[in-house]
């Protein structure tokens, strides 16, 4: 997600904010890093949302044993657009609003991968909201 000037999250004023943001542009271009090669997990809430765009399941998304993940289509996650837009973004899954946050099996951190990982603050609202979907996604509590 685009960050503007004053941006609570980005300036560190982070209040109980449930999602995470973050300033994807560099050099004018979306950086779409955290889309190349995605693992990220489905919730049925995600399918049943994106289905409902029109998009048939078995195109967009993949079984990874008892989980759904984001199809990778030429290493690029398949709703990735050639300017590194998500197509789908007002509706993306519930991991995608989340990241860069991502549990390291001790804590919610920042991920690295995100070029942008020195200016991203993880509200304590976002840290429960992703701790709640492991749980729900992979079916154990990490509280």
């Amino acid at each position: 997600m685009e960050g503007e000037e004053g941006d609570s999250v980005l300036n560190g004023n982070c209040e109980d904010l449930e999602e995470v943001h973050v300033n994807c542009v560099e050099n004018g271009r979306f950086c779409g890093k955290c889309c190349f090669d995605t693992e990220m997990p489905l919730t049925e809430e995600d399918l049943r949302r994106i289905e409902g765009l029109g998009y048939v399941k078995d195109e967009f998304s993949i079984r990874d044993g008892e989980t759904r993940r984001l199809r990778n289509v030429n290493g690029r996650c398949y709703f990735l657009d050639d300017e590194n837009r998500c197509v789908i973004y007002e509706h993306r899954p519930e991991g995608c609003r989340l990241y860069p946050a991502v549990f390291d099996g001790e804590k919610v951190v920042v991920d690295k991968i995100c070029p942008k990982w020195r200016e991203v603050k993880v509200c304590e609202g976002a840290k429960k909201r992703l701790l709640r979907l492991i749980e729900r996604v992979y079916g154990f509590d990490v509280f």
